[in-house]
C-alpha cells in the first residue's frame, strides 16, 4: 500500500527523475505509459517541479512505497465558470511498478485531498490524443472525453516530437 504526502522541494529530483523515466526513453518501456514513440527528450526538469511545489495553487502528491517515491501527480487548483476544479498532471508510476494498482490509488488520493482542501466540484486533465490506452484508463475511472482539443505544447529545449499533429485531448469528471 502507498504512503501519500505532498512533496518537499528535497522531493523534486526524485519526482522529475521518476516523470521521465514513466513517459520518456528506453525506461519508460517497462511499463504501459511510454510515449517514447511519439516523443523524445525529457518531460520534465527538477527547476520545473520545485517551481509547483513552490506555489500556492498547486502541490505535488507524492506515493511512497518502502521510502522510495514510486507515484506522483500534480494538482493544480483552476476555477472555470466559477467553479473550484483540479487540474490533474504528471501522472506518473514507476514503469516496472505499473500494472499494480498504484495509478489508481494515487489519482484516488489526489481526488479526495483536493476534494477536501479545494471544494472542487470536479478534476480535468489532458491527454496525447494517439494515446487511447491512457484514455480508456482514465475513462474506466469516470473520466470522460469533453471534446476539446489543443496542440500539443512546443518546447524543444525539453522535448521533440517524433510524430506530426501531436494534440492534447481534455477529460473531465465532475464530483
Amino acid at each position: 500500500m502507498l504512503l501519500f504526502q505532498k512533496a518537499e522541494l528535497s522531493d523534486a529530483s526524485n519526482i522529475a527523475q521518476l516523470v521521465n523515466s514513466a513517459y520518456r526513453g528506453e525506461p519508460s518501456r517497462k511499463g504501459w505509459t511510454t510515449e517514447a514513440d511519439l516523443l523524445e527528450g525529457l518531460r520534465t526538469t527538477t527547476a520545473d517541479v520545485a517551481q509547483i511545489i513552490k506555489r500556492e495553487d498547486a502541490f505535488m502528491l507524492i506515493g511512497v512505497l518502502n521510502d522510495e517515491v514510486v507515484a506522483t501527480i500534480c494538482c493544480e487548483w483552476q476555477s472555470i465558470a466559477g467553479n473550484n476544479t483540479a487540474h490533474f498532471g504528471m501522472i506518473a508510476v514507476k514503469p516496472n511498478l505499473q500494472n499494480k494498482g498504484y495509478g489508481k490509488q494515487i489519482i484516488a488520493a489526489a481526488e479526495a485531498l483536493t476534494r477536501r482542501e479545494w471544494r472542487v466540484v470536479g478534476f480535468t486533465m489532458t491527454v496525447i490524443s494517439l494515446r487511447f490506452e491512457l484514455i480508456a484508463f482514465y475513462e474506466k475511472l469516470g473520466y470522460q472525453r469533453t471534446g476539446e482539443f489543443k496542440d500539443f505544447p512546443k518546447n524543444p529545449e525539453l522535448w521533440q516530437p517524433k510524430v506530426d499533429g501531436l494534440s492534447l485531448q481534455y477529460l473531465a469528471k465532475l464530483v
